[in-house]
């Protein structure tokens, strides 16, 4: 176990909407440290739900990250020689990064032609409440509460 926690790096919002978790999620889409080609990806992305909805993109992208984010999760518990699965609720920098990570990961196993063409449609589908990671949410919240029982054992 570590001695002390490592400090947070602060993290500066992105250039052209000014948003801190638009910036989380270029880092996230990062690969090799092509920091340029995410940027692009993530703006491309942007530009084509602007496009497609005539709406602010930042306020589907908010939208889409407000209904992705997990109010509950499951976290194992060692009690005895028995491992129990406790709900337990998430902060909230857990949910944004749990938010942006499954959106993500939904976007890359869409089928589609581009990576921005699949997140644009990732994002408008969670702003709406379906897609991929919508569907994630709803697995992690009936997990919770199918183990509710287990919510004595709180760590």
């Amino acid at each position: 176990m570590r001695r002390a926690k490592p400090e947070r790096r602060e993290i500066l919002p992105d250039i052209r909407y000014n948003s801190l978790n638009l910036q989380i999620v270029i880092q996230h889409v990062l690969k090799r440290g092509k920091k340029s080609t995410a940027v692009g990806l993530v703006y491309d992305a942007m530009d084509l739900i602007k496009e497609r909805t005539e709406k602010n993109p930042l306020e589907v992208f908010d939208a889409a990250l407000k209904n992705v984010s997990p109010a509950m999760e499951v976290r194992p518990r060692r009690v005895g020689g028995a491992t129990y699965q406790v709900p337990m609720e998430v902060s909230a920098d857990r949910r944004t990064t749990l938010a942006i990570r499954w959106i993500l990961s939904s976007a890359r196993e869409r089928s589609g032609k581009s990576f921005p063409d699949k997140l644009a449609s990732e994002l408008i589908d969670a702003s709406n409440e379906t897609g991929a990671s919508i569907r994630k949410r709803d697995e992690t919240h009936k997990m919770a509460e199918a183990n509710r029982a287990f919510s004595h054992y709180r760590i």
